[in-house]
């Protein structure tokens, strides 16, 4: 013969409330030492990532630093609540990134921005872009024209665009857009990367404001990367709208979700 303990309405009601806690501080866990998700607002990295893509960022790939832990809580598009930069000298856990990495990283001039691009130049390298070819060290990185891109969404569908594989020095490759020859960054000057910097640039090279324009990116340092994006866990249309539940199986980009970065 058994005996059944029943629990009072509030007994359950409790339990239920600690299942929930214990989750939002698992997930605040994660969130803040491990993977950190991101969306894309911005066509700067096509056809790596697409606006409407979100990603989820390894913190810990190229270890901790006072930008690793500083985030704004918001409601409604008003700030509530900005934790750090924390107090934390050089880094914890450091690891150097590898050129070719799509890094997220805090903007030198606004640190309350993230940017995300594709690493390119390391500490000490020369980079130079000339007729729309980008050059390490003096010597032209290897691009190969592919099929064109064509643009499946938005006012430009059915548009082609020019779409080269350009393979680093160290064998990572990834696929660039060159929209228009002659581009305002399609010929510049010997960029020398400082030390502990980076030099960081867009897939969509005619359409990315990053390190070729010092003004408003310029060189990165060390301790402004937040860390390395890893893959695409989501992804939709610029159409989609929270409020039209009906049209969320059509405006949901179900073949970039799962896609791997690196």
């Amino acid at each position: 013969m058994s005996t059944q303990v029943q629990k009072k309405p509030d007994e359950g009601i409790w339990e239920t409330i600690k299942v929930i806690l214990q989750a939002l501080l698992i997930a605040f866990v994660i969130r803040t030492f491990l993977f950190q998700p991101f969306n894309i607002p911005s066509g700067s990295m096509i056809p790596t990532l697409w606006i409407g893509d979100y990603i989820f960022v390894n913190k810990l790939a190229y270890g901790y630093s006072k930008y690793s832990f500083n985030f704004t809580l918001s409601v409604f598009g008003k700030d509530l609540f900005t934790f750090g930069p924390v107090p934390i000298k050089g880094r914890i856990f450091a690891a150097r990134p590898r050129r070719g990495d799509v890094v997220v990283f805090k903007l030198p001039r606004d640190p309350k921005i993230d940017y995300v691009k594709r690493l390119i130049g390391l500490p000490g390298d020369r980079i130079q872009v000339r007729q729309g070819v980008l050059y390490i060290n003096g010597k032209a990185v290897p691009r190969k024209r592919i099929e064109d891109f064509i643009v499946t969404e938005g006012p430009r569908k059915g548009q082609h665009i020019r779409q080269f594989r350009e393979t680093l020095p160290n064998g990572v490759t990834y696929v660039v857009h060159d929209l228009f020859d002659n581009g305002m960054a399609d010929n510049t000057g010997i960029y020398t990367v400082p030390p502990n910097h980076y030099f960081m640039m867009g897939d969509n090279r005619d359409n990315s404001t990053d390190s070729r324009f010092l003004n408003e990116v310029g060189y990165v340092p060390y301790e402004n990367l937040v860390g390395k994006a890893k893959i695409i866990f989501f992804s939709h249309t610029p159409q989609a709208s929270v409020w039209q539940p009906w049209m969320w199986p059509f405006v949901i980009r179900w073949s970039r979700i799962g896609t791997w970065l690196g």
